[in-house]
């Protein structure tokens, strides 16, 4: 009896967790133990993160902008012990699915270039080739798997051979179009078919690059908030 009883109060000292959706109570006393945490509004461009911090909408005392990757950006509360980050709002890029690494026939290879890359001197050099080249073996030049050369038109009328140029500079929309397209080196080479297709070949550098252009973005566009002590920007 004595040992039932004693059970029994210690029962009444332990605290039963209820869970209601993201939120967990106690019964005894019933009170809020975990505080609920804001879920993202999501935008497609940095200007909508702008506009959001320039208004401050939700009257915040101040914010970290967390630039994650070239394509996300996150506005993250302070920290408190009690509680967890408040994650505000957050920037998702919308990019072309650009397919590296595989072959591709040279009408959607022309495509592709066109419409996914931002103009200079080697996208240029590169449409040349591929708008010229004559139906046949794509043949290799050497032993070490780079020099290539192609049939294709040298001229209004004439048809010769042309080297294909590598590695090639082109900058593809690959973070925010706010800010100006990363360059970096690929590996451009052709097949029979005939078909093309690019190779990254920085070593991920170029994603550094954007996140650090994302930021100098940032930084111009919410001086004033940065330096009212509002907006903290990292990378």
């Amino acid at each position: 009896m004595l040992k039932e009883a004693l059970q029994y109060l210690i029962g009444l000292g332990e605290a039963t967790k209820h869970f209601v959706g993201d939120q967990v109570y106690s019964d005894k006393p019933l009170h809020l133990i975990r505080q609920p945490v804001a879920k993202p509004l999501v935008v497609r461009n940095l200007t909508g993160l702008v506009d959001y911090l320039r208004s401050n909408y939700d009257e915040l005392d101040s914010v970290l902008v967390h630039v994650e990757s070239p394509t996300e950006v996150s506005v993250y509360s302070t920290f408190s012990r009690d509680f967890e980050r408040n994650h505000y709002i957050q920037a998702s890029a919308l990019l072309p699915v650009i397919p590296f690494g595989r072959f591709l026939d040279l009408e959607a290879f022309n495509i592709l270039i066109q419409s996914c890359f931002v103009p200079n001197d080697d996208r240029a050099n590169v449409l040349r080739i591929v708008g010229n080249v004559k139906e046949e073996n794509v043949t290799t030049v050497g032993d070490d798997g780079v020099t290539q050369q192609v049939t294709a038109k040298t001229g209004i009328a004439t048809v010769g051979n042309v080297l294909v140029p590598n590695p090639v500079r082109l900058k593809p929309y690959r973070t925010f179009v706010e800010v100006v397209q990363p360059e970096s080196e690929f590996v451009f080479r052709m097949r029979s078919g005939p078909e093309a297709a690019l190779f990254e070949a920085d070593g991920g550098a170029w994603k550094l690059e954007a996140i650090q252009r994302i930021k100098e973005y940032l930084a111009e566009a919410l001086a004033e908030q940065i330096a009212n002590d509002f907006v903290t920007i990292i990378g």
